[in-house]
């Protein structure tokens, strides 16, 4: 894997880019505080121009931030897909409980024009931003950009997934909806720090009677430690897995609820819970 990365001023505008080089091949690339422009081909068959973006959050420092992207339009003259945290909303229609901004949306609006592409529709929901003390202002300024030609090679769809660390909802651009098969097998945090962990893998590894050639008997090995691992972080832990599945479930539907007609009191206490229970819960997992 390869990957580019442009550093945080304080706490906010890092940015990281991470690709497969046999997927996408790289060709030229810019890089400057705010955003990473990187100019290669797809699998060999499409080129086109990916920026990734992290918009200033001052209005006047947005503006000059969108004229130097659109001067970099003839440099970069692939097909372009702008994506990340434009810190600015299109319409009214895209916030909630927050102020009124009506020259940064006509700055942002004439960019879109200038650049000629498409802002591509959220799928299920509105919002991509909430104020995560409260969850009362909600906004959309995270989007995808992308030049129509894009809509000639791929079918695109944009999801919104839960926030469940950042006051950000991370965004899942697709091409279409295929079953890309099992999910790896993954080791969780919370494994090592058992007692009786290494003692439990050794047992079960010397236990495991496979004959044949070298490669074959690792293969067999994995899939039978892998099966007892499974069976044993379901009866120790309870299966972690599925009770952070089911917190980042449960934080999901209060955002929902704020989105839609705000929370109460006793509402916004049950958010607050579930969100220390899925970053309790991550701790252990990653």
């Amino acid at each position: 894997m390869d990957f580019m990365v442009v550093d945080a001023e304080g706490s906010v505008g890092g940015l990281l880019c991470i690709w497969n080089p046999d997927i996408f091949q790289m060709s030229e690339y810019c890089s400057n505080q705010g955003f990473i422009i990187m100019s290669g081909t797809f699998f060999n068959l499409f080129e086109y121009t990916l920026l990734n973006i992290y918009a200033p959050n001052e209005m006047g420092a947005r503006g000059e931030f969108w004229e130097r992207l659109v001067n970099l339009k003839n440099e970069f003259p692939k097909p372009w897909c702008i994506a990340g945290d434009f810190n600015e909303i299109r319409s009214i229609g895209e916030k909630k409980g927050c102020s009124r901004r009506d020259k940064g949306m006509k700055e942002l609006n004439e960019f879109i024009d200038k650049c000629e592409v498409v802002d591509l529709p959220l799928l299920d929901r509105k919002f991509t931003w909430c104020n995560s003390t409260d969850g009362e202002k909600w906004s959309r300024i995270d989007r995808v950009l992308v030049d129509p030609s894009w809509h000639e090679v791929f079918n695109l769809k944009l999801w919104r997934l839960p926030r469940v660390v950042s006051d950000h909802c991370p965004l899942l651009l697709m091409e279409d909806e295929r079953d890309w098969g099992p999910k790896p097998f993954r080791v969780l945090n919370a494994w090592l720090l058992h007692r009786e962990f290494q003692a439990f893998v050794e047992k079960n590894w010397n236990k495991a009677n496979v004959v044949g050639w070298a490669g074959y008997i690792l293969c067999n090995k994995l899939k039978t430690l892998n099966i007892r691992l499974k069976k044993w972080n379901v009866e120790i832990f309870g299966n972690v897995i599925n009770k952070l599945k089911s917190a980042e479930a449960d934080l999901h539907q209060f955002d929902l609820l704020a989105e839609d007609r705000g929370l109460n009191e006793s509402e916004k206490v049950r958010r607050r819970d579930f969100r220390e229970k899925v970053w309790r819960l991550n701790r252990m997992v990653e």
